[in-house]
């Protein structure tokens, strides 16, 4: 069955880190007065390169729904087809467009809403923007229900943080909102956060036991009943490349943390 494919405008381009040539992405829909979707979903881009051959892009939305547009992120790579057509402006001007289908994806916020721990490098950081435009809203109630939310970020270079003064303009109006950023390259004048991400995460999952007064490693919940059965009081949401993810998974499971507790998704 032949998936919808969608006209999406380009409405707006800025290049986010000059450095790692990524770009930030707003698209229109214009045929449609709303495009639903969840956070953490993704959309995929299709175009035919110059060899006449259909490529086919999957991008994380980077943006919470609202009206008929979506955000994305992307690194260009050099060489590569489909980021290069999205960031070189021959290809795609202003008012250019794209074909897209989608929202798909399972990477979404599980509900009701607990604390929560996103991990992110690199534009794994984009559904991450996602969950926290819908946590938090700029012109609606906060969804976050006053559960901690905190945003772990790792990249290499100060340069290549994204969306920063936006994360740390969220994380200074809402108390339940902690962004921590942290480079593992980062030189001798850099006042922040040093090493990986999953130091900072086992940190925030060891404090948290220690305030709630929880044991570690967890009591492994009982076999018999159904996954589906079982409630959490907090998740974890990673994003980025294999490496990263799998450090993660095995820093929390070795504290305990059930699988279903743990959502993520590879983009390598």
């Amino acid at each position: 069955m032949a998936r919808k494919l969608y006209t999406a405008r380009l409405a707006r381009k800025e290049c986010i880190s000059e450095p790692a040539q990524c770009f930030h992405f707003e698209f229109v829909i214009d045929e449609l007065e709303h495009f639903p979707y969840s956070p953490g979903q993704f959309v995929s881009a299709v175009a035919e390169d110059p060899h006449g051959k259909q490529q086919t892009r999957a991008y994380s939305i980077a943006s919470a729904a609202g009206g008929n547009g979506f955000d994305v992120c992307v690194n260009r790579v050099e060489g590569g087809f489909f980021s290069n057509h999205l960031a070189d402006l021959p290809d795609l001007p202003i008012g250019g467009t794209i074909q897209i289908h989608g929202p798909h994806g399972y990477f979404t916020l599980r509900e009701p809403v607990t604390d929560s721990i996103l991990i992110a490098t690199g534009t794994g950081i984009a559904p991450m923007r996602a969950f926290a435009q819908w946590l938090f809203p700029a012109d609606g109630p906060d969804r976050s229900n006053g559960k901690d939310i905190w945003l772990v970020y790792g990249t290499r270079y100060e340069s290549d943080i994204y969306y920063r003064q936006e994360f740390e303009a969220l994380a200074a109006r809402h108390p339940n909102f902690h962004y921590l950023a942290t480079l593992s390259r980062a030189p001798e004048t850099w006042p922040g956060l040093r090493g990986y991400v999953q130091e900072y995460v086992a940190k925030i999952v060891a404090e948290r036991a220690a305030r709630l007064g929880q044991p570690l490693p967890l009591t492994p919940p009982d076999v018999s009943i159904p996954a589906a059965q079982l409630s959490f009081d907090i998740h974890a949401y990673i994003c980025g490349l294999n490496n990263m993810v799998s450090a993660v998974r095995e820093c929390l499971t070795a504290f305990g943390w059930h699988k279903k507790q743990i959502v993520f998704e590879r983009y390598d």
